[in-house]
């Protein structure tokens, strides 16, 4: 099977508060978990993400040596040190992905927040372009939502449907 038509495994959607706020799956045969079992990985999820955001290291930047200053008192300051995060330009993100022999898990986070979750077969390609698309139609049909209220869970006929034929249709 060529790697581009590997499978979407599954989807969760977890609000900036760390919710629960959508589940599905796409492929039959996957193992089971219960509504709990989908609260308890969202919420661990939430946590480990925001931990490995929080400890991503700071660099320390290369400066000309300056000596000490000396202060009018009389004591001596260290020179100041200077920090940087690998690639200033780019964001703190957290964990990204997590790749296993079976399955990989992909997060998008949101501006506002939201995270979403994409389980798929390890082999599949262009995984960013299936999680942005599952963004395009989130904010179509979700968010664009009139009855929609914010950070709850996500009942919305239109987007199931959009959703599931889009994935259908690009394997």
């Amino acid at each position: 099977m060529p790697s581009n038509t590997r499978g979407v495994f599954s989807l969760i959607i977890i609000n900036k508060a760390g919710g629960l706020i959508y589940q599905r799956e796409f492929q039959a045969g996957l193992r089971n978990l219960s509504t709990n079992d989908y609260l308890v990985l969202a919420g661990t999820f939430h946590g480990v993400h925001a931990i490995t955001r929080s400890i991503t290291p700071k660099i320390p930047t290369s400066q000309p040596a300056t000596s000490p200053a000396t202060s009018s008192t009389g004591t001596t300051t260290p020179a100041a040190s200077s920090y940087s995060y690998p690639n200033p330009g780019v964001p703190v993100s957290g964990l990204d992905y997590l790749e296993t022999d079976k399955f990989r898990l992909t997060c998008f986070q949101t501006l506002t927040g939201t995270k979403f979750l994409l389980f798929t077969d390890p082999l599949t390609g262009s995984v960013d372009t299936i999680i942005q698309k599952i963004y395009e139609l989130y904010a179509d049909y979700v968010m664009k939502n009139p009855f929609y209220q914010i950070e709850m869970p996500v009942r919305c006929e239109a987007f199931d449907r959009h959703l599931g034929a889009w994935l259908r249709g690009r394997a």
